[in-house]
């Protein structure tokens, strides 16, 4: 008799590189099947693009989309006529962004490292980067998100607050450190009022523009 082979161990060596955290969730995950449960929302009538909804608000030109999966937001804000990049550090979701989507610009970097050419209008973080990446990286990635924003850009994210985890306050003291002030503040992609405590926010920072000297009035 022929011996039955086993299933292929799912190799979650890309994900590694992101940190133990997003293992677990990959492992618990198919992409496949996560973005057909998008689909199938959308099919059934349900509103899935609040997201680009939300940033397309703000009529940028240009939006980097940090941590951007396998491409849903940043797809359908290129579909609004906006100029999109999408990075991920997880070579695995960057693959099914490009098999969605070939036309676009697709990075596997690091938030936290990442040194590109260009500078956006607006910086999205719709998903829970900020919970997935490891913890030391937190203020780095804030910062180098800062860094590639033009003057008066906008840092647009939205993740879970989880008790005993990232802060709000770590948050906001990561943003306001790397020249950062807030603008907006909600509770959804919806633009629900935040309440203190809450469980979930998305905040609007835009990027500070050193002030022009001005020339001395007397003569």
């Amino acid at each position: 008799m022929l011996a039955v082979s086993e299933a292929a161990t799912p190799d979650f060596s890309r994900a590694a590189v992101v940190s133990p955290r997003w293992v677990t969730w990959r492992e618990h995950t198919d992409i496949a099947a996560y973005d057909e449960r998008f689909d199938r929302l959308s099919v059934a009538g349900h509103h899935v693009h609040g997201e680009a909804e939300f940033i397309a608000g703000y009529a940028p030109r240009t939006v980097l989309d940090a941590g951007c999966g396998t491409g849903r937001i940043a797809i359908e804000l290129a579909r609004r006529g906006v100029d999109v990049v999408g990075v991920d550090l997880d070579a695995d979701m960057i693959d099914a962004a490009r098999r969605k989507a070939p036309h676009m610009d697709w990075l596997v970097d690091d938030l936290a490292r990442m040194q590109l050419a260009h500078r956006f209008d607006l910086i999205a973080m719709p998903g829970n980067v900020m919970i997935f990446c490891r913890p030391d990286d937190r203020r780095l990635i804030v910062h180098n998100l800062a860094q590639h924003l033009e003057p008066s850009g906008l840092l647009v994210a939205g993740f879970s607050l989880e008790r005993d985890g990232y802060t709000l306050a770590q948050w906001d003291t990561h943003c306001t450190a790397s020249g950062l002030t807030l603008v907006d503040r909600f509770a959804t992609w919806d633009r629900d009022p935040y309440v203190d405590n809450g469980a979930y926010h998305v905040s609007v920072y835009r990027a500070l523009v050193q002030p022009v000297a001005q020339e001395s009035s007397v003569r």
